[in-house]
């Protein structure tokens, strides 16, 4: 087995592993009674919100590779983010559909910028997230001051700031990368800024959105309010790549989180479980696209247009990209 391959079992066996010694220490049957009675209306509202989220996500996708001069139409944008997030579901590391959307791209495109477009696309999203999650784990520490808070508040936007104006000089040092130049390009030069910003933050209350509708589904008391500052650092906890879409690490963080915060730890892996169920539903669209795919692999014609909307020829390439992107 290739040092590859083993990684990814290792990270299939450490969520199964999180989940059984979870299984041991909670109540399994709590859990799961209130995984049972989950309200059909609150799940239909989040996978309906969800399809806003892949909208949105896309749309910011598109935008950034605008702002490096690729084309990308939002139906194809769409297509691709809805696959990307299949694969990030169902394949261990939570990036491999990311990777897959990079690849497939840059088969059609300029391969360095199709690449930045997706990293810089995600650096958005992650700039977001990480001030929302340190702003909500900020005001659940009550046993820290309000000085003592706002002080590391400060900090926190103290460094968001120093990083854009740090990226913004780097520009004019002479023998500046031209990644930095790209970089400033997609994400800070002229309406950029605003734009990503305001996207990201629109993508991130959808998750945060979708992780409230979650604990509403199962009848969880906490508040809507509680419930959506938890859910920032809980949501974070997912970015660690050694697990398969979080599962495992994400229901261990909500039980330490939800203990800390003086709730049952039975509610908060059932909100997790409940939000990972959500999201694994909401991304089978994804499927969908993974399955003409492969169809269209198939296709004898597929020669005379080796590169239709959606399309990207051998269904291996979409599960293993980088068997070919140095050649792409």
């Amino acid at each position: 087995m290739t040092r590859r391959r083993l990684f990814l079992v290792a990270r299939g066996v450490t969520s199964i592993g999180l989940l059984v010694v979870l299984a041991s220490v909670l109540e399994p049957r709590e859990v799961l009674g209130r995984l049972a009675r989950m309200d059909p209306a609150w799940v239909v509202l989040a996978l309906l919100l969800s399809i806003a989220q892949v909208v949105g996500s896309a749309w910011r996708w598109r935008f950034t590779a605008a702002r490096l001069g690729l084309e990308l139409t939002m139906s194809r944008a769409v297509s691709e983010y809805y696959l990307a997030t299949f694969l990030n579901q169902v394949l261990p590391g939570g990036v491999a559909g990311d990777v897959s959307r990079a690849w497939r791209h840059a088969r059609e495109s300029e391969a360095r910028a199709s690449v930045q477009s997706v990293v810089f696309e995600r650096l958005s999203g992650l700039i977001v997230m990480s001030a929302v999650a340190a702003g909500s784990a900020l005001l659940l520490l009550e046993d820290v001051s309000t000085g003592a808070r706002v002080a590391l508040l400060a900090l926190v936007l103290a460094l968001i700031v120093w990083g854009v104006v740090a990226a913004q000089r780097a520009r004019a040092v002479p023998g500046s990368s031209r990644v930095v130049q790209d970089l400033r390009r997609a994400l800070l030069e002229g309406t950029a800024l605003p734009v990503q910003l305001t996207t990201s933050a629109a993508v991130v209350s959808t998750y945060i959105a979708v992780f409230v509708m979650a604990g509403q589904a199962i009848h969880l008391d906490t508040s809507p309010v509680l419930l959506a500052m938890l859910a920032g650092p809980l949501l974070m906890s997912m970015l660690v790549p050694i697990t398969i879409a979080g599962w495992g690490l994400r229901e261990v963080a909500a039980a330490a989180l939800w203990s800390a915060a003086g709730l049952t730890a039975a509610d908060g892996v059932a909100v997790s479980v409940s939000y990972g169920l959500l999201v694994l539903v909401s991304s089978l669209p994804g499927a969908g696209v993974l399955g003409l795919t492969l169809l269209r692999s198939e296709d004898p014609d597929r020669t005379a247009h080796p590169n239709p909307v959606g399309s990207a020829g051998p269904g291996d390439d979409v599960l293993h990209p980088e068997s070919e992107s140095r050649g792409a």
